[in-house]
C-alpha cells in the first residue's frame, strides 16, 4: 500500500448516530497524530478520504455504494489520492466490494480502527480508546454504551455484522462522559442497538439504572436522553431514575415495530401486543410527562390488511409523541430472508407507511397545539438567518420537533425559558419568556 499524503483527511459518515460515534473516535486518533481531520467536507482539498458506510437496509446500502463510486471517480481524475472504506457495508460485504471496486485502497470492518490507523501509517494510541472528536455542535454528543445485539429479529441484519451484544464498562463511559462535559457538552444521547440489555453480559444483570444514576451525578451534565430501548424485558427501574433526576430527560425512544401478535411472531420479537400496551401504560403512569418516540415497520411478510388496521388503531390510541416508519426490505442472511417470501408489493408497503405517517402527523399536530401557552426550558442548537433553532427536553436533535425563536443575542448551547406561541405538526414557535 502506497504512503498517503497526510496533510489532511476527510471522513464521510453515512447511516446512524452509532456510525457517527465510530467516526468521532477515529477522528480523535487521527488528530492525535497531528493530522488535520475534517468531516463531510464538500469540495475538500483533502487528498485522502475515508468513507464510513451503512449496510442496514437497501436504500442505505445503495447510498454507500454510490458514495464509494463517486470517490473512485475522483481518485481516477486525480482529485484525491486514496480512498478507504470502513463500517457496516464493508464488514458485511468486504469480499464482494473488493472484487467489484478494487480501486479502493483498503476495506475495513466495524471493529478495525486500529488497523485503519496503522494503514494510514499513524500511531494508534490506546490511552484514547473511546474518546471522541465531536462532529456535533459542542453542546451535545452521542455516547455509545454498547455494540452488537443478542436479539434475533427476523428483519434485522445488524447482528450479522455487529456480532453479539458487548457492553462498555461503566468506568470507561463515566470517564468519557466526564471529559465530554469538561469540553462543553451539556446533553448526552445514550445510544446502542439495545440500551435495555446494557450490563447483562459483563455484570450479569441489567445495569442501565446504575449507569444512569452515575451519569446524572456528573457536574455540568444538564440533559441525558435515552435512545433505542427494546420493549421486551424492559427494565422498569429506569423510570424511577427518569422521574427522580431532573437532568434525565422525560424522553425515551422505544422501537415497537408492530402491535399485531401475528406480525410480532413473524418478526421474532420478544414482546406481545398485551405486554406492549402494558409497557406504554406503565411508562405514562409513572412518568406522565414522558415523551415517547417509536419506530414501526410495515410490509413484513405475513402482514395482512387486518394486521395493519390493528396497527393504525393502536397508533391512534397510543398517541405517541414521535413516530417513524420503515418499509420491510429483504436482507440476505436474516431469518426473514430464509423463512419468508417477500410477497407484499412495494406499492402496498409504501401506501401503508404513508397512511401511518398521515395519522401520526395529525397526532403530532394535536400534541403540539396543547403546548401553546406553555413555557419550557429550551437549548439553542444554532442560528438560521434571523431566528434561532432550539429544542425542549422532549426532542432529540435531527429527528424530532424544533423550537423556532425570533429573538436577539441568544447563544447556541445555552438554555433559555421560552413561551410557546404557535405550533404545527413538527415545529414549535416561541418567544423568550421575560
Amino acid at each position: 500500500m502506497k504512503p498517503i499524503k497526510q496533510e489532511k483527511i476527510n471522513i464521510i459518515t453515512l447511516g446512524c448516530s452509532k456510525n457517527l460515534v465510530d467516526t468521532e473516535t477515529l477522528m480523535k486518533q487521527i488528530a492525535a497524530n497531528k493530522i488535520k481531520i475534517v468531516h463531510n467536507e464538500d469540495n475538500s482539498d483533502a487528498r485522502t478520504v475515508i468513507i464510513n458506510t451503512c449496510g442496514f437496509i437497501a436504500d442505505a446500502k445503495e447510498e454507500s455504494v454510490n458514495t464509494i463510486l463517486s470517490h473512485i471517480r475522483a481518485k481516477e481524475e486525480g482529485i484525491i489520492d486514496s480512498v478507504y472504506v470502513m463500517g457496516c457495508l464493508s464488514e458485511r460485504y468486504k469480499e464482494e466490494l473488493e472484487a467489484e471496486m478494487p480501486e479502493v485502497d483498503a476495506y475495513f470492518g466495524v471493529y478495525d480502527q486500529k488497523q485503519i490507523i496503522e494503514s494510514l501509517q499513524l500511531d494508534y494510541k490506546k490511552n484514547l480508546i473511546g474518546e471522541q472528536l465531536l462532529t456535533t455542535p459542542k453542546h451535545y454528543a452521542y455516547l455509545k454504551i454498547s455494540e452488537g445485539c443478542d436479539r434475533t429479529c427476523s428483519f434485522c441484519a445488524i447482528p450479522l455484522f455487529k456480532g453479539k451484544h458487548k457492553s462498555v464498562e461503566k468506568e470507561i463511559l463515566i470517564k468519557n462522559a466526564t471529559q465530554l462535559v469538561k469540553g462543553g457538552v451539556k446533553e448526552l444521547m445514550l445510544i446502542a442497538q439495545d440500551l435495555t440489555y446494557y450490563g447483562i453480559d459483563i455484570y450479569k444483570k441489567n445495569a442501565l439504572y446504575d449507569l444512569l444514576m452515575e451519569l446524572s451525578d456528573i457536574n455540568g451534565l444538564e440533559w441525558i436522553r435515552l435512545h433505542y430501548a427494546y420493549p421486551g424485558n424492559f427494565p422498569f427501574e429506569i423510570l424511577d431514575a427518569i422521574k427522580e433526576r431532573s437532568n434525565i430527560c422525560k424522553y425515551i425512544d422505544i422501537p415497537i415495530q408492530h402491535i399485531s401478535d401475528n406480525v410480532l411472531r413473524n418478526m421474532r420479537r420478544a414482546h406481545t401486543a398485551s405486554a406492549t400496551r402494558k409497557l406504554i401504560q406503565t411508562i405514562r403512569e409513572k412518568v406522565p410527562e414522558m415523551a415517547i418516540r417509536t419506530t414501526m415497520l410495515v410490509g413484513h411478510p405475513g402482514e395482512e390488511e387486518r394486521d395493519f388496521e390493528e396497527l393504525l388503531r393502536f397508533t391512534e390510541e397510543s398517541k405517541f409523541d414521535r413516530l417513524g416508519v420503515f418499509t420491510y426490505s429483504t436482507e440476505e442472511g436474516t431469518y426473514g430472508y430464509s423463512r419468508f417470501a417477500d410477497t407484499i408489493t412495494q406499492e402496498i408497503k409504501q401506501s401503508r407507511a404513508d397512511k401511518l405517517m398521515d395519522l401520526q402527523q395529525g397526532i403530532s399536530f394535536n400534541i403540539n397545539q396543547k403546548r401553546v401557552g406553555e413555557t419550557h426550558r429550551v437549548i439553542i442548537d444554532r442560528k438560521e438567518k434571523n431566528h434561532y433553532i432550539g429544542r425542549t427536553q422532549f426532542d432529540s436533535p435531527d429527528v424530532d420537533n424544533e423550537v423556532i425563536l425570533n429573538a436577539r443575542n441568544l447563544k447556541p448551547g445555552e438554555f433559555y425559558q421560552a413561551r410557546i406561541i404557535g405550533a404545527d405538526s413538527f415545529e414549535l414557535f416561541a418567544e423568550i419568556a421575560e
